[in-house]
C-alpha cells in the first residue's frame, strides 16, 4: 500500500484495526455477506477503504468531470451514417460509409494498451491534455473535409485517438475511489455519453440547415473543448503513479485467467452487435415508413433510455452483484433485438425498441469496467483495461462494416438485425459461463 505521510499511515492503520475487530464480532456468514474478497482479489483496496467518507470532493469531481457526452462512441455515431450516405457521401456504400464509424470505435479501443500503460507510469494528467487537443483538431479537420479519404483521417483516425487518450485516464481514475459503489460510478461516467447521444443528434441535425455541416462540426468541437477544459482541471487518481518499464507480456499476461479471458472473449462478441441498432436505427425507421423528422429523434430516445440504463444498474450491480445484473441485461438486450426490432411494422414498436435497447446496452457499457476492476488488482487497472479495450477494438471496427454489407443498396434491415441479435446473444451466454468460473451455477450468490 502507498504511503503518503505518517499521519494517512496513522489512518489506514486505525482503519485496518477496525475493520478487523468487527470481522471478528460478526460471525462468519455476516463477514461474507459484507465483503466480496472471496471472489474479488482486491485486498489491498479493501484495506484502504476508498470508499470511506474522505476525499468526497475529489471523488464526486473525477467522476463528474469523467462525463465527457463524446468519450465513448456510441451517443451520435447513427447521425453520421445518416448525413453521410445521404448527402457528403451518397456515392459510397452503406458498408464503406460505415467504415467512418467503426474506424472511430476501434481507433478509440485500440488505444487501450498505450493509454493504459502511460496512465499507470504517469497517470492522468498529459494523456487529458494531449487527448483533449487531438480530439479537438480531430473534429476541426473535419468540418473541412469533402473527401473520402479526409473523413477517415481526421473523424475515423485523429479524434478518436485523442477521445481514446481522455477515455481510459477518466475510467482508471473513477476506478482507483470506489470499491464498494464502483459500478454506480462508472454508471454515472459512462452517462455522460449518453447525454451527449440524446444532445448531439439533435444539435447537428438542427444546425446543419442553418449553418451548413462545416459550422455545424466547428460548434460541436468548442462544445467539447469546454467540457474537456473541466476534465483537465479536475480528474485525478487516488493513486499516485507507479512507473514500470514496458513489458508486451504484462497485457497478455492477464489473458491466463480464465475468469478475464470469458470477460474479454463475450465482450468481443458483444461489441460485434452493439453499435448496429446505434448506427442503423435511423435508417431502418425510414425504411419502415418513419418520417425523417421522427427518426432523428430516434437516437435522442435511445440514448435518453441509456442514461438511466447506464446509472440504475450500477446502483443494482453495487448491491445485488455485478455480475448477476450484467447478465440478466446482456440477454434482454439480446432478446429484444431479435423480438421487438426484427419483427417491428410501425413507427411504435422502433420507439419502444430504441428506448428498451438503450436501457439494456447502457447497462454493459457501464459494468463491463465494474466488473472487470472487481477481478483485477486495481494497480493493474490501466493495463487491463488496455488488454480487453484492444481486443474488443477489432470486432466494434468489423460489426457496422459487416451489418452494412448484409444491407447492401437495399431496404430490409432482416439480416442486419439477425447478425446483431445473434452475436449478443453468445456473448451474454459466455458472460453467463464467466459468472459460473466465479461461484459455479450458485444462483443467489452476490458476485
Amino acid at each position: 500500500m502507498a504511503t503518503h505521510g505518517g499521519k494517512e499511515d496513522a489512518f489506514h492503520n486505525k482503519e485496518l484495526f477496525n475493520d478487523q475487530s468487527s470481522s471478528r464480532s460478526r460471525s462468519p456468514d455476516d463477514v461474507q455477506s459484507h465483503t466480496e474478497a472471496n471472489i474479488m482479489p482486491e485486498t489491498e483496496t479493501q484495506l484502504e477503504h476508498p470508499d470511506e467518507e474522505k476525499g468526497d470532493l475529489a471523488k464526486s469531481s473525477t467522476v463528474m468531470s469523467a462525463m465527457d457526452p463524446r468519450a465513448f462512441p456510441d451517443g451520435g455515431i447513427g447521425v453520421f451514417q445518416d448525413y453521410y450516405q445521404t448527402t457528403l457521401l451518397r456515392q459510397y456504400s452503406p458498408s464503406t460509409v460505415s467504415w467512418i464509424v467503426s474506424l472511430e470505435t476501434f481507433m478509440m479501443f485500440l488505444g487501450g494498451p498505450v493509454m493504459g500503460k502511460l496512465y499507470d507510469n504517469y497517470g492522468p494528467k498529459y494523456l487529458l491534455l494531449v487527448g483533449t487537443f487531438l480530439h479537438v483538431f480531430g473534429l476541426m479537420m473535419t468540418s473541412i473535409s469533402t473527401e473520402y479519404y479526409q473523413f477517415i483521417l481526421a473523424q475515423g483516425i485523429c479524434s478518436p485517438i485523442g477521445a481514446s487518450a481522455v477515455f481510459y485516464p477518466a475510467l482508471s481514475a473513477v476506478a482507483t475511489w470506489f470499491f464498494h459503489r464502483r459500478a454506480l460510478a462508472f454508471g454515472i461516467m459512462a452517462s455522460g455519453s449518453s447525454l451527449g447521444g440524446v444532445i448531439f443528434p439533435i444539435l447537428v441535425q438542427n444546425l446543419i440547415p442553418k449553418i451548413g455541416f462545416p459550422w455545424t462540426m466547428r460548434v460541436s468541437a468548442f462544445l467539447i473543448l469546454g467540457l474537456l477544459i473541466v476534465a483537465n482541471l479536475t480528474v485525478k487518481s487516488r493513486l499516485p503513479p507507479s512507473p514500470k518499464p514496458f513489458s508486451f507480456m504484462a497485457f497478455v499476461k492477464p489473458l491466463s485467467e480464465p475468469t478475464f479471458a470469458l470477460l474479454t472473449l463475450g465482450s468481443f462478441f458483444i461489441f460485434f452487435g452493439i453499435f448496429i441498432p446505434f448506427t442503423f436505427i435511423q435508417l431502418s425507421g425510414q425504411a419502415l415508413g418513419m418520417s425523417q423528422h421522427l427518426s432523428n429523434y430516434l437516437l435522442a430516445v435511445l440514448n435518453a433510455a441509456s442514461i438511466l440504463g447506464r446509472t440504475l444498474p450500477g446502483y443494482l450491480g453495487d448491491r445485488f452483484g455485478r455480475f448477476n445484473v450484467i447478465v440478466v441485461l446482456n440477454f434482454f438486450s439480446a432478446v429484444i433485438i431479435l423480438a421487438l426490432w426484427l419483427p417491428a411494422r410501425g413507427n411504435a414498436p422502433i420507439i419502444v425498441f430504441a428506448a428498451l435497447y438503450g436501457f439494456g446496452s447502457g447497462a454493459f457499457v457501464s459494468m463491463v469496467p465494474a466488473c472487470l476492476a472487481q477481478i483485477s488488482n486495481i494497480r493493474e487497472i490501466g493495463i487491463r483495461n488496455g488488454t480487453i479495450f484492444a481486443i474488443v477494438s477489432f470486432a466494434a471496427l468489423c460489426g457496422n462494416p459487416i451489418a452494412g454489407a448484409l444491407l447492401g443498396n437495399g431496404t430490409s434491415f432482416t439480416k442486419v438485425i439477425i447478425f446483431a441479435g445473434v452475436v449478443y446473444m453468445v456473448g451474454a451466454a459466455i458472460f453467463l459461463i464467466t459468472r459460473a468460473t466465479l461461484v459455479k451455477w450458485k444462483i443467489a450468490t452476490k458476485v
